[in-house]
């Protein structure tokens, strides 16, 4: 398999892909602040997310904290405006200033960046704007995963550049793969080389949605009592999302 950066597509070609489900943009932001800590988000006094789409987990964590919460994307798909400042931003540069934020929000966004270059200018400007003592909390979905989640097409992001553009024009789903999705190991060192000390939050992260999302099932909460983490572990390699806790390495 190949990891070629896509060179060949222009950044403003790119597609939001933005999820404009209301329910499960709240449900996202209700894990966020179970991963992430919900005295962190008490005592935050600014928040940052990039890529923030229907803006509802920006307006959800505005409510759920006292923070000055701040949302960029390159396309306004909003849904609510409600709770929060937006900015229009084009690339990965961020429009703000050195240690502005506590709290740093990058969901599913680093896959849509670029190639191995962007991504790690964006890793690099998250590090940049966020403070000493703050955390980002950032999701990928995993190259390997089975059905790739923003074309639906299975074994889309294994391929490489030209196979995979192939692949979805032959689908009629687009004109080219836009996404660069990160293995575990792409992901960890892109972190290290970005001076990030990561935490791997997908096991818990996956208990969490379970117990958010489906709090009402007797079934779910069998087996997640009798399912080890060793185990969730074990299958890390086939995990749809990775989710992870960075922060700032002297």
């Amino acid at each position: 398999m190949s990891s070629e950066p896509h060179k060949d597509i222009h950044l403003m070609d790119r597609q939001p892909h933005a999820v404009l489900d209301y329910d499960s943009r709240v449900q996202k932001a209700k894990k966020i602040v179970a991963l992430v800590g919900a005295e962190r988000f008490r005592t935050a006094r600014r928040i940052l997310e990039i890529g923030c789409g229907s803006g509802v987990i920006s307006s959800s964590l505005a409510r759920l904290s006292s923070a000055e919460v701040h949302a960029i994307d390159v396309v306004d798909n909003r849904m609510t405006t409600d709770g929060y400042q937006f900015q229009l931003v084009q690339g990965t540069k961020l429009p703000f200033d050195d240690d502005s934020f506590e709290i740093v929000i990058t969901n599913h966004v680093i896959e849509h960046v670029g190639d191995e270059q962007a991504q790690l200018t964006h890793l690099s400007e998250i590090r940049r704007v966020l403070a000493d003592s703050g955390v980002v909390y950032l999701a990928v979905p995993n190259k390997w995963r089975l059905i790739e989640p923003h074309f639906r097409l299975p074994l889309l992001s294994w391929l490489p550049q030209w196979g995979a553009d192939l692949y979805v024009r032959l689908s009629g789903r687009g004109k080219y793969y836009d996404c660069l999705p990160l293995s575990h190991g792409q992901a960890t060192r892109y972190f290290e080389t970005t001076g990030f000390a990561a935490k791997d939050m997908t096991a818990t992260a996956l208990r969490e949605t379970l117990s958010i999302e489906f709090s009402q099932s007797r079934v779910v909460r069998f087996v997640e009592a009798i399912v080890p983490d060793w185990a969730i572990k074990a299958a890390m390699a086939i995990m749809p999302t990775y989710i992870f806790l960075l922060r700032r390495r002297a």
